[in-house]
C-alpha cells in the first residue's frame, strides 16, 4: 500500500473522464429519443464526433491540480451551450427523425448534471485524496531566489492540495538555508531527485542559462516554468496559468500532449493498423515465410529491441532480412553482406516493416511518428544532439517526415542525425492528422518510386 500511495496516476484522470463522457452520451440519449424514431449509429457518432471536437477546441479536458471551481464550471458551460446547438443542427438534417423540445431539454440537463457531478467529484477526491495519502506529488525545485519565487513557494505551502513537493532554491546571487545550490548543479540535482517541474525567476538569468534549462528540460522529459517578475519575453509561446492569483508562464505543450489528440490518432492507429493486417498481413506473412525460409535457416521475423515512448523497452517486429549473425545491433550499411537476396528487396520497398503494424495495434508504436533509433544510437546521440530526447515525447513510427523527407537508413554523419532529428522535432511540435496523412502518401509514392537509401 505504501508503493500504490506514492504512485503518480494524474496521467490515466483525463482519459477516464473522457472515456466516462463517452460512455454517458452514447447511452443516456437512449431514454429520452425512444420516441423519436433516432438512428442510433448515425446519432451517436454524430454525437461523440462533436463533443470531442468542441472539447479540444474549448480545452474542456484542460483541468489542472491549480484549476478552480469557477473555471470547472466555466468550461462546462462553455461545453453545455455548444453542444446544446449542435444536437438541435442534428434534427433538420434527420428527415424521418422527429423533433421534440422538450425531449431534448431532458437530455441536456440530465446528461451535464451527470457529467457535471462526475467531474467535481474526481477534482475534489484528487485533492482529498492527495492530501491523505501524500500521494501524486511533484517533485519541484525553484531558480532564483527573488521575492516573487519566495512567494510561489509560500503558495505551494500553503496550498497542500495543490500536490507540489518543494525541494529547493537554486541561485547565484543570493545566500540563504533553502538555497541548495549554485545554478551550475541544478542538472545533477534534478536527474538525482527526480525533480518533475523546474520554477525559473528570470531576473536571475541570462538568456544563454534559459536556453541552456530549456534545452535540458526538454532533453530529460522535465516541466519548466517561468515566474514572471521581469518584462522579458521568451521567443517560445508560452501559456499563463494562475495559480490562485500567483500568475506562472509555461512553455505550450505540443499538440499530442492534449488528450483528444491523442485520443485521434490512437483511433487512426488502430484503424489503420486493422486495415493493413486484415488486408495485407493476412496473405503477405505465409507467402513471405515461405520465401524467408526456402531462402537462409532462422525464423521469419525478426525482433529488436527498441526505444519506445518515455524510453520505455518494446520489441519492434520485421520480416527477417539477414542471414542469423550476432551483429545486429550495427547499422545496415550499403551492400551490407548480412542482407539476404529477398532481404535487398523487402528492405528496398520497405515491406520488411509491415509486422510494425502489429505494434501498432498493440500501442507500441505509431503509423506515423518518428523512426526508432537503436540503443546504441540513442545513447550516443541524447548526449550529442540538442533536443534529441523530444523524440520520446511521442510514440515511435512506422514512418516518419524525416523519412519521407530522404533522412532514412544509414547515418553516415551527424550531419544525418541532427537533420533527422530537426524533422522529427518539426512533426512533434507541429502534429495534425493531415499532417499523418501527407506523410502516409509521401511514404507509398516514395516507395513506388524508390528511394536510393532504402537498402
Amino acid at each position: 500500500m505504501i508503493s500504490l500511495g506514492k504512485g503518480r496516476y494524474s496521467k490515466y484522470l483525463r482519459p477516464i473522464s473522457i472515456l466516462f463522457d463517452i460512455l454517458v452520451i452514447s447511452t443516456m440519449y437512449r431514454f429520452f429519443f425512444s420516441a423519436l424514431n433516432v438512428n442510433n449509429v448515425h446519432f451517436t457518432a454524430y454525437q461523440l464526433a462533436c463533443w470531442l471536437i468542441i472539447s479540444y477546441f474549448s480545452g474542456f479536458y484542460e483541468v489542472y491540480r491549480y484549476t478552480t471551481v469557477v473555471q470547472i464550471l466555466s468550461k462546462l458551460f462553455k461545453q453545455g451551450v455548444l453542444f446544446l446547438l449542435v444536437i438541435i443542427a442534428f434534427f433538420p438534417f434527420a428527415k424521418e427523425t422527429l423533433f421534440s423540445g422538450q425531449a431534448i431539454a431532458k437530455y441536456m440537463v440530465t446528461l451535464f448534471v451527470t457529467i457535471t457531478v462526475f467531474k467535481l467529484l474526481l477534482f475534489y477526491y484528487l485533492k482529498k485524496y492527495r492530501i491523505a495519502t501524500g500521494s501524486n506529488y511533484r517533485n519541484v525545485v525553484i531558480v532564483g531566489f527573488t521575492q516573487q519565487a519566495i512567494n510561489l513557494k509560500e503558495l505551494f505551502d500553503t496550498r497542500v492540495d495543490y500536490g507540489y513537493n518543494f525541494h529547493g532554491y537554486f541561485s547565484d546571487k543570493k545566500t540563504n538555508p533553502q538555497i541548495v545550490g549554485k545554478l551550475s548543479e541544478i542538472k545533477q540535482f534534478t536527474l538525482a531527485n527526480k525533480i518533475d517541474d523546474i520554477y525559473c525567476s528570470l531576473n536571475e538569468l541570462n538568456n544563454q542559462q534559459v536556453r541552456d534549462l530549456v534545452a535540458f528540460a526538454e532533453n530529460n522529459n522535465k516541466t519548466i516554468k517561468f515566474i514572471p517578475d521581469t518584462k522579458q519575453i521568451l521567443s517560445k509561446n508560452l501559456r499563463i496559468d494562475y495559480y490562485e492569483s500567483f500568475p506562472v508562464l509555461s512553455l505550450r505543450k505540443t499538440p499530442l500532449h492534449e488528450p483528444i489528440a491523442k485520443i485521434i490518432k490512437r483511433a487512426f492507429d488502430i484503424v489503420f493498423s486493422l486495415l493493413v493486417i486484415i488486408f495485407v498481413l493476412s496473405w503477405f506473412t505465409p507467402l513471405m515465410a515461405l520465401i524467408i525460409k526456402l531462402e537462409s535457416k532462422g525464423p521469419v521475423f525478426f525482433m529488436q529491441s527498441r526505444p519506445g515512448i518515455n524510453e520505455t523497452e518494446f520489441f519492434c517486429y520485421k520480416f527477417r532480412s539477414m542471414r542469423v549473425n550476432k551483429t545486429t545491433e550495427q547499422s545496415v550499411v550499403k551492400n551490407d553482406p548480412r542482407v539476404t537476396r529477398v532481404g535487398k528487396f523487402i528492405r528496398k520497398t520497405s515491406l520488411d516493416e509491415l509486422p510494425q503494424f502489429i505494434n501498432a495495434l498493440k500501442g507500441q508504436m505509431s503509423v506515423v511518428g518518428p523512426r526508432p533509433n537503436l540503443w546504441l544510437q540513442n545513447k550516443q546521440y541524447s548526449a550529442t544532439i540538442k533536443k534529441y530526447g523530444m523524440r520520446h515525447y511521442v510514440k515511435p513510427g512506422i514512418t516518419g517526415l524525416a523519412q519521407v523527407k530522404g533522412y532514412r537508413g544509414e547515418i553516415s554523419t551527424d550531419e544525418d542525425m541532427i537533420n533527422r532529428i530537426k524533422y522529427d522535432i518539426f512533426y512533434i511540435e507541429n502534429w495534425s492528422l493531415l499532417l499523418d496523412l501527407k506523410i502516409i502518401l509521401q511514404t507509398v509514392t516514395n516507395i513506388i518510386m524508390g528511394d536510393e537509401k532504402a537498402y
